[in-house]
């Protein structure tokens, strides 16, 4: 059991560890009831405190047990909590650090809670698609009032402990501790003290008990209904929230509860359910290397140097500087170094313009900023990110040179995003030191961190470089070396099916049109507009030496011929106004697509929704497969988490392989043959991946 049992004069105190977050499995289930049953059983014992160890109360349920026998296994949480209630002692919950889901549904089963400062709560249950499954929709509303809780329970955003209490008429605490030091101390002190007031065997006090009501209920409800629907219209979620805790207030408490327990296991079956809860695991998953132990040693991170002052690397030091990381910035002129800085300076002038960063923490994260013009005065770094333009000589040139005056054990990484990280490590005489972190633009924002693994990376190095992501706060994914690493080869392919669905007959505001609306953030022609369509050019040069036999369509280049280099210029497949990012569609490219098509003597047809996104989606889903098979992703998982996390592919669909496992992988292969007897399409490319020919045959998918 990972619930421990001791008295303390005459309270029990049953204590939660089940570490990291006292996670509500199988076991800790076990224990807290055992506990309850041997508090009940000895005479001396007049009274509970249920807390938790280590860092949190508890965080809920327990996500290694997701999907397996124990989750369902008696007693489950809702018998935990009724056991509890039926306690004939008092009960107090002890809460301090993080008091989650299950475990703030199993407080709202205690007679009596005591919180420390600085307590997280929440009922975060939306974000994994789902409502609360333990009461925590029927309890909530009857101890902060409807309103507040409802907002706690739609967004799943923890609020301080301090800060709930100080809402009016709130009945979550009895008290709060002075300090989380004074926590056990108050927490024994007010069992003895409940225990003194019901030791003539009056009635313990049960949250279910309380009155329910909104005086404008029907308006409230109609109006928090609309709020959900335009904030959250791909996820069915929300808006049952909405429905639970209404119910709160229009039924009796048991009823209630029948009803959040309906709609919990009704959700759990949705796609978008399905997908949510994919997701956090991969997430969680992605920073876990299979051959490189978590007690891997690693090294000390203690100063950073960034090379190159352009738009990257200046985003790059920012994520380090918010994470109070000291930044040496090198760059060759000191305008560009200058420039650089402005930019940076202005990034957190306007977080304090919009009340999102105080003007101390902008001076206390600059302050930790230097600047250089030489390569001596970053030699005592213990990782320095190159970010200077994309081409192996320039890489060459920063490589050798860090060789030559880099301490020894220095991590060197390069951000590079489609260079061979092999080639760039070979340029030193320590390539076990080298590695890619490829930032995603922009860099202080976007999550997603592509850490590349070359042949000769040493595990101590992976280990170090996954921590450090963690520290600020980003989403790391290993991929291995191969010419775009996971997402810019998948997205290549991606590009290449936008540009021959317009050899086909359509526009771009007709592609870009499905596949928003299927979910992304943007279609491919307006991200092609956003990052620059000249990037794109040089890689198609580029592919036209290396793979002559590589089929594109030819608008894009016709494309950047014209100069529509895309946003940066204020025009590209759209037409820009400044200062905003509107994509008009432009009737000259349009003209040009259909000059084109005739020259090649194509026939425009009549493309569906439906196609459009096939063919996109699937030609990520394919060249994944590919990816997953020669092992430069380690798991499927980690492909939808750079996607989602990387390239706006919709989260309610849970990443590209995620959704190919819910289309079903038989029916995508049937749609990549039959997208292999177009003649105006890469024939070649749609044979299915030898992985999902054999998933398919084998009755299995990519996510297991």
């Amino acid at each position: 059991m990972t619930a421990e049992y001791q008295v303390h004069g005459d309270v029990a105190v049953i204590t939660m560890n089940n570490p990291p977050v006292n996670g509500l499995g199988l076991a800790t289930r076990q224990g807290i009831t055992a506990g309850l049953e041997k508090a009940q059983a000895d005479p001396a014992v007049k009274a509970v405190v249920l807390t938790g160890g280590g860092k949190a109360f508890s965080g809920g349920a327990d996500i290694r047990e997701f999907g397996t026998p124990k989750a369902l296994a008696e007693p489950n949480l809702l018998s935990v909590i009724l056991a509890v209630e039926n306690c004939s002692k008092p009960v107090v919950a002890a809460l301090h650090s993080v008091a989650m889901g299950g475990g703030l549904e199993l407080a709202l089963g205690c007679h009596y809670r005591i919180a420390a400062p600085g307590c997280n709560v929440a009922l975060p249950e939306v974000k994994l698609g789902l409502i609360p499954g333990a009461g925590g929709t029927q309890r909530l509303p009857r101890v902060l009032g409807v309103e507040a809780a409802l907002n706690m329970i739609v967004s799943g955003e923890p609020v301080k402990s301090e800060m709930l209490a100080m809402l009016p008429g709130q009945k979550l605490f009895d008290k709060l501790a002075s300090s989380p030091e004074k926590l056990a101390e108050e927490a024994l002190a007010l069992a003895k003290e409940v225990a003194a007031k019901h030791a003539d065997g009056s009635a313990l006090p049960l949250v279910r008990n309380l009155p329910c009501k909104h005086k404008d209920g029907d308006a409230y409800f109609q109006f928090a209904r609309n709020m959900v629907r335009g904030m959250a219209k791909n996820f069915p979620a929300p808006a049952k929230c909405v429905d639970a805790v209404e119910a709160a207030t229009q039924k009796k408490f048991n009823d209630g509860m029948l009803f959040e327990r309906e709609i919990f296991i009704n959700l759990m079956w949705t796609p978008e359910c399905r997908a949510l809860r994919h997701l956090f695991t991969a997430e969680r998953a992605a920073s876990k290397i299979p051959d490189v132990p978590e007690d891997t040693p690693r090294r000390e991170i203690a100063s950073v140097a960034v090379i190159g002052a352009g738009t990257m690397g200046g985003g790059i030091a920012m994520n380090f500087l918010n994470a109070g990381i000291p930044v040496v910035m090198l760059e060759m002129k000191q305008e560009a170094l200058d420039r650089g800085v402005g930019v940076m300076r202005g990034n957190y002038e306007a977080q304090v313009k919009k009340g999102k960063l105080k003007q101390d923490k902008l001076d206390q994260r600059m302050g930790l900023l230097k600047t250089t013009l030489s390569y001596d005065d970053i030699r005592n770094a213990d990782l320095v990110i190159e970010a200077v333009f994309e081409d192996l000589g320039v890489k060459e040139a920063v490589f050798r040179k860090l060789d030559e005056v880099m301490k020894p054990g220095a991590i060197l990484a390069s951000n590079t995003s489609t260079l061979d990280l092999n080639k760039i490590a070979a340029f030193t005489q320590r390539p076990q030191d080298v590695v890619g972190l490829h930032f995603f633009s922009p860099a202080n924002v976007m999550k997603l961190l592509e850490v590349v693994r070359g042949e000769k990376t040493a595990k101590d190095v992976m280990a170090t470089v996954m921590a450090v992501a963690k520290k600020i706060k980003k989403t790391a994914v290993v991929s291995g070396v191969c010419d775009g690493f996971i997402g810019n080869r998948m997205v290549e392919q991606y590009g290449r099916q936008g540009g021959f669905l317009l050899d086909e007959g359509c526009t771009p505001a007709q592609v870009d049109r499905a596949i928003e609306k299927f979910g992304f953030a943007m279609g491919p022609f307006r991200m092609g507009d956003l990052a620059g369509n000249d990037i794109g050019w040089a890689i198609r040069k580029r592919r036209a030496v290396e793979h002559p036999d590589m089929k594109y369509s030819k608008t894009a280049d016709l494309l950047c011929e014209k100069g529509r280099f895309g946003q940066k210029v204020g025009k590209g497949w759209y037409d820009y106004v400044p200062g905003k990012r509107d994509a008009i569609p432009n009737a000259e490219v349009e003209q040009m697509i259909a000059d084109h098509r005739k020259s090649l003597g194509i026939t425009p047809r009549k493309i569906s929704d439906e196609e459009i996104v096939q063919r996109l989606v699937f030609s990520l889903v394919n060249e994944a497969a590919h990816i997953l098979e020669e092992g430069i992703a380690n798991k499927a998982s980690d492909i939808d988490v750079v996607y989602i996390f990387g390239y706006g592919f919709p989260v309610h669909r849970g990443g590209p392989l995620k959704y190919a496992d819910e289309v079903g992988l038989f029916n995508v292969a049937q749609a990549m043959k039959r997208f292999q007897r177009n003649p105006l399409d890469d024939a070649k490319f749609w044979e299915p991946a030898p992985l999902i020919q054999r998933l398919v045959a084998e009755g299995k998918n990519f996510n297991g």
